[in-house]
């Protein structure tokens, strides 16, 4: 039985990190910009003048 509890603990420590990781990428504005990654395929690369 104890060690369910401390599975359970293990468990809730590594998903409140994870959470407080996307609340951090949230805050410093790493998902703004979601028009742009959809149509970077379109545009060419421009090649190097070798």
């Amino acid at each position: 039985m104890g060690i369910i509890v401390i599975l359970i603990l293990i468990s809730l420590t590594i998903a409140i990190v994870f959470l407080a990781i996307f609340f951090w990428n949230m805050k410093s504005g790493q998902y703004d910009d979601t028009y742009t990654p959809s149509i970077r395929m379109l545009f060419e690369d421009k090649k190097k003048k070798e």
